[in-house]
């Protein structure tokens, strides 16, 4: 593709309203300008710019995964750069354009180890874009695991806190914490001032601790409905402070098994939209091979019914969701198309601060996903570069 190019003849789903018969141009890697094929057709473009017709397909931005611990037999838990690359290059098959690799509760030794990884990968992604480390713990609650593990669990310490972020170089934008725990506002404190986006999760708060975590700039929450206290009529707990309170803004699951669609139905019409971002929470062994041994937090898991279950026990251990997949489920589930696509891309970018990211706009950067009717990837185009494309057998430019 040139350093110019001009996609035509698109539904553009730019993240703010919907386009049809538009065109988007590109140029530097970033947005240019965006008009309806009647002024494409009056334009005449010098010759190094490329025009692209995409015969009605959808064109939307390119989708930001910001809770995802990893994809294709490639996993945060691997404390390996070259893991977190290779994440970074299979996304883009499913939309992603930028991502936070989620790292677990761990030794304090293997988090650091785990964070440097990925700092150390931020700049050489061969695809899909780090933003940053989301930490999925330490600081959340036993009686919410999950299939986290307990060992690793740990009350709330500001040194430690410290430590993390010392690894990180500056790069943790989002943590789950439990707001019920002690010290819990010392911590969200000492976060906020850093930038962080703290997420109440895995937490057994009561709807005061929720509101008091809200106080402290605990805004966002982590897989609603899941690892959380449960509504009851006499206390509404986390799940119901979610529910209660506008703007305090939630993940959510969009596979159907998660999280039932009917109580996705209810989010979205009890939840301002903005407010509501889709995330993946997919596992290292999501669309790896399945006749090959599978793990995820090193432990042996197995694929049923487009879940993994723990094989120890058959608990289930999490998701095999992809990005584009989850906004298929949502417009499955009656969540326009235009919201579903928000919930992939502005509403996370807005969330966490993701300057010129999330929709397409003049001046935005050129992350793109072209999809064809029944929403299948046809091209992911990242800083103006393709990285994903159908036509191509699924190469990615330069790989």
């Amino acid at each position: 593709m040139h350093s110019a190019f001009c996609i035509h003849n698109a539904t553009v789903i730019a993240g703010y309203a919907r386009m049809d018969r538009s065109a988007v141009l590109v140029e530097d890697n970033a947005i240019a300008d965006i008009f309806s094929e009647r002024r494409f057709a009056q334009k005449t473009f010098p010759p190094e710019v490329e025009l692209i017709d995409a015969q009605g397909a959808y064109l939307t931005p390119g989708f930001i995964d910001t809770h995802i611990h990893g994809i294709g037999g490639y996993g945060t838990e691997d404390l390996s750069a070259d893991s977190i690359l290779e994440m970074s290059r299979i996304l883009p098959a499913w939309g992603v354009t930028s991502f936070t690799p989620t790292i677990y509760p761990m030794p304090e030794e293997d988090m650091i180890i785990a964070i440097r990884a990925v700092v150390s990968a931020m700049g050489r992604e061969p695809g899909a874009e780090i933003v940053g480390v989301h930490l999925e713990g330490p600081f959340i609650s036993p009686a919410q695991l999950g299939v986290q593990r307990v060992e690793f669990v740990r009350p709330v310490d500001l040194g430690l806190m410290q430590r993390l972020w010392d690894a990180s170089e500056g790069n943790i934008v989002s943590m789950t914490v439990a707001p019920e725990l002690k010290g819990m506002r010392e911590l969200a404190l000492f976060c906020i001032r850093l930038g962080i986006v703290l997420q109440a999760g895995h937490t057994d708060a009561s709807y005061e601790n929720m509101i008091e975590g809200m106080q402290a700039g605990i805004r966002h929450s982590t897989h609603m409905f899941n690892a959380m206290s449960r509504l009851h009529h006499r206390n509404p707990n986390a799940v119901g402070a979610v529910l209660i309170q506008p703007d305090l803004s939630c993940e959510i699951i969009a596979d159907g098994l998660h999280v039932h669609p009917d109580l996705i139905r209810l989010l979205f019409r009890d939840k301002p939209e903005g407010n509501i971002v889709l995330v993946t929470d997919s596992l290292k062994p999501t669309k790896q091979a399945s006749d090959t041994p599978m793990f995820a937090n090193d432990e042996e898991v197995y694929l049923a019914n487009n879940l993994f279950y723990r094989a120890s026990d058959g608990v289930i251990a999490g998701s095999s969701l992809t990005m584009v997949e989850g906004v298929r489920n949502l417009i499955s589930f009656g969540v326009p198309l235009e919201s579903a696509v928000k919930m992939a891309s502005a509403n996370p970018a807005r969330i966490f601060g993701l300057h010129a990211r999330g929709m397409i706009s003049p001046g935005y950067r050129a992350d793109i996903v072209l999809a064809d009717s029944e929403f299948d990837v046809q091209m992911t185009i990242i800083g103006g570069e393709i990285k994903y494309s159908c036509a191509a057998g699924g190469a990615a430019a330069g790989a």
